[in-house]
């Protein structure tokens, strides 16, 4: 038997936890499960505490007893330790045998310069900005409206700019996350049939540059109203494609690049309200070469009835925050139809992320 595809792989192996996890809820007393789901909030501070008190960091080197952890964490002794015990129960640490504490691999992703590490996110998640943020999500939820305006008097990008301190929390957070999603999104996605590959609003250019190396034939735009201080042209001389790479300064709602053959919108659609979200395609659809693919990178939900999936969490902040959401398939197919553009094929990847390519009705 052929060994199944990465993506597939990762899929069946989602489905045997989500299996599993469900299975473990049905046996326990409903009123238990639930308990535990409630108080999931309690340990997403715990992680957060253990990430901004930078204990992997403290363990880096190698187990240490927790008196002299908390030495190096400026901590309490005895409420560090209460707190690993809670962690450790999770996988995250662990208590060896002569007392000492030491890190676990889900420990290593909280070290900032791990690979792939989820410091940033632990960071963002249990920000009391963050946390202020969803107190409000009922009001969400009655009024049909982001609750986020209202309780800053101002919109979510708005309030990013003004508050730099939680702006670089949010989007060290948000790039941690993306940053799990490029070589997934590579391997899944061949870009090498395209000439010119534009990465609308970007970034500093971290996918086109993943982009441009594995197709070495290939040219890059990046566009992005930040190019001029996030370092984008520094970053892509350094990772070897600046030659190939034209970096253009423009926002979502700006005249875009003409010219390319594969436009690509990596978490860009699904921040937007129905009106504006096709308003950006539709501006990217008079710009794209006849022949030319839009490729809209987000989670696409399932269309199965009550199958998990990440992005349902994803699409509850999105209303919270900006009034966004994730889409299914078929919901995409609608938008599209609206900024005339048709669904091609939607590809599935290793993570949650997937690719829906589209082209010109």
């Amino acid at each position: 038997m052929p060994p199944l595809p990465p993506a597939r792989l990762v899929r069946v192996v989602e489905g045997i936890r989500s299996a599993l996890q469900s299975l473990t809820r049905k046996m326990a007393p409903p009123p238990f499960a639930l308990l535990e789901l409630a108080q999931g909030a309690m340990v997403s501070q715990a992680i957060y505490a253990a990430a901004e008190l930078r204990v992997a960091e403290a363990l880096a080197d190698g187990p240490l007893p927790v008196a002299r952890l908390a030495e190096k964490t400026e901590t309490d002794a005895e409420s560090l330790r209460r707190l690993l015990r809670l962690l450790a129960t999770y996988g995250i640490f662990t208590e060896r045998k002569d007392g000492r504490f030491a890190l676990t691999p889900m420990a290593r992703a909280l070290l900032p310069d791990a690979p792939m590490s989820m410091n940033g996110i632990a960071l963002l998640m249990g920000h009391p900005t963050h946390w202020e943020d969803w107190a409000h999500f009922a009001e969400a939820v009655r009024t049909g409206e982001p609750s986020l305006p209202k309780l800053r008097g101002m919109g979510a990008f708005e309030y990013l700019e003004e508050n730099p301190e939680y702006g670089g929390v949010f989007i060290r957070g948000m790039g941690s996350m993306s940053a799990t999603e490029t070589d997934p999104l590579l391997s899944a996605y061949d870009f090498s049939r395209f000439r010119t590959v534009v990465d609308f609003c970007g970034g500093r250019g971290d996918f086109l540059a993943g982009v441009l190396r594995k197709s070495p034939k290939a040219r890059g735009v990046l566009s992005d109203p930040r190019v001029g201080e996030n370092g984008a042209a520094a970053f892509l001389e350094k990772e070897g494609v600046a030659d190939r790479c034209t970096i253009a300064d423009g926002g979502l709602f700006d005249p875009v690049p003409e010219g390319g053959d594969a436009y690509v919108l990596k978490h860009i659609v699904h921040d937007w309200p129905e009106p504006q979200a096709v308003e950006i395609l539709t501006n990217v659809r008079k710009a794209m070469n006849p022949g030319g693919r839009v490729l809209i990178m987000e989670m696409v939900l399932p269309d199965k009835r009550n199958a998990p999936h990440s992005g349902k969490l994803v699409d509850l902040w999105l209303m919270l925050l900006v009034g966004g959401r994730e889409r299914t398939e078929a919901l995409y197919g609608e938008l599209l139809a609206q900024a005339g553009l048709k669904v091609e094929r939607v590809v599935q990847t290793p993570a949650a992320i997937s690719v829906v390519e589209a082209s010109r009705i």
